[in-house]
């Protein structure tokens, strides 16, 4: 853990083996991730944080799984690599229950309950409970 003020880890937690906690960027104040009361998190899981990731109440997250809460953007003629950097919370709510290796993404909330029921094709960006396809990456040319 590089900036170690930047986890709050709450009471009654099972915190398993070989977490990461990666924070991007320069050293800032308070929180960047808060892990709620009775929380479980499975062994190797990631925590790759430029702004926050919050984990609500007795919420459970299987081995595996992967936050990051940052990315670049999407359009399909320019390179992933050179686009600019982008940021939004993602947010665990009480009770949710994540299965072994769930990657969540940006500005992502997870309520208790939430399903995805359907294979998810490359290049498709999907939401709602169930998940459904919301768009897929387009060409810069396109917008």
């Amino acid at each position: 853990m590089n900036w170690p003020h930047q986890a709050g880890i709450g009471n009654d937690c099972d915190i398993e083996e070989n977490i990461s906690f990666i924070f991007v960027g320069p050293w800032e104040p308070g929180r960047s991730i808060v892990i709620g009361n009775s929380v479980f998190i499975g062994r190797y899981c990631e925590f790759n944080v430029c702004g926050r990731v919050e984990i609500g109440d007795d919420a459970l997250v299987a081995s595996g799984c992967k936050f990051i809460d940052h990315d670049h953007g999407i359009l399909l003629d320019l390179p992933i690599k050179v686009q600019p950097n982008q940021t939004s919370p993602i947010r665990i709510e009480d009770g949710a229950w994540l299965g072994v290796n769930v990657s969540v993404l940006k500005g992502v909330t997870i309520g208790a309950g939430a399903v995805v029921n359907k294979d998810v094709p490359s290049g498709e960006i999907w939401d709602r409970i169930p998940a459904r396809k919301i768009e897929r990456r387009i060409a810069e040319s396109a917008q």
